[in-house]
């Protein structure tokens, strides 16, 4: 067990509870899962791209990446229904705990002029999201082997049920929120 996973399971999980007055442990809100997605516009003209965005995806995470299509064509994008136009990850259990982990204490640090993550992207049902400018920032990316830098989108999916009780959760895993 990763020992962000057992110190969820002690320390967090006391904390949420003093804090927000729960009387039953399930009350606690928890990480549920970890969605990561890279759209890759380029994607239609060259598929090398997507390719190379799908392998950045499967460093970083350490499993296997999702080729996602279009639901619908968009002219002004010229693309088509079916087109393959990005790749996700989800993460859950062992895996999500430690990418969590390698996120706050080596991705995001190495982000230029980091100041902290935005505290107002909640969604209002408890999700977070965060948008990575460069896939540079994780140490699995070399940075000669890459063909074109490349953003994706993180979302944290948790059990609770409002942004305040997300923020806390969040918090506790140090996650560095802008004050």
């Amino acid at each position: 067990m990763s020992r962000l996973k057992e110190q969820y399971q002690k320390e967090i999980v006391d904390a949420l509870m003093k804090k927000f007055g729960y009387k039953n442990v399930m009350q606690v809100p928890k990480l549920e899962k970890i969605v990561l997605n890279m759209g890759v516009g380029e994607a239609r003209d060259n598929a090398k791209a997507l390719e190379s965005a799908v392998t950045d995806m499967e460093r970083i995470t350490g499993q296997k990446a999702v080729i996602t299509k279009a639901k619908k064509s968009v002219a002004n994008f010229k693309i088509r229904e079916g087109m393959n136009i990005g790749c996700k990850v989800t993460l859950r259990g062992e895996k999500m705990y430690e990418f969590l982990d390698r996120l706050v204490n080596l991705a995001l640090p190495r982000v230029r002029d980091f100041r902290g993550v935005n505290p107002n992207a909640f969604d209002g049902r408890g999700n977070y999201a965060l948008g990575i400018r460069e896939q540079l920032i994780f140490p699995e990316i070399e940075y000669d082997k890459i063909d074109k830098v490349r953003g994706m989108d993180v979302i944290f999916v948790t059990t609770a049920k409002t942004d305040e009780e997300a923020r806390e959760l969040l918090s506790q895993f140090n996650m560095p929120f802008t004050k």
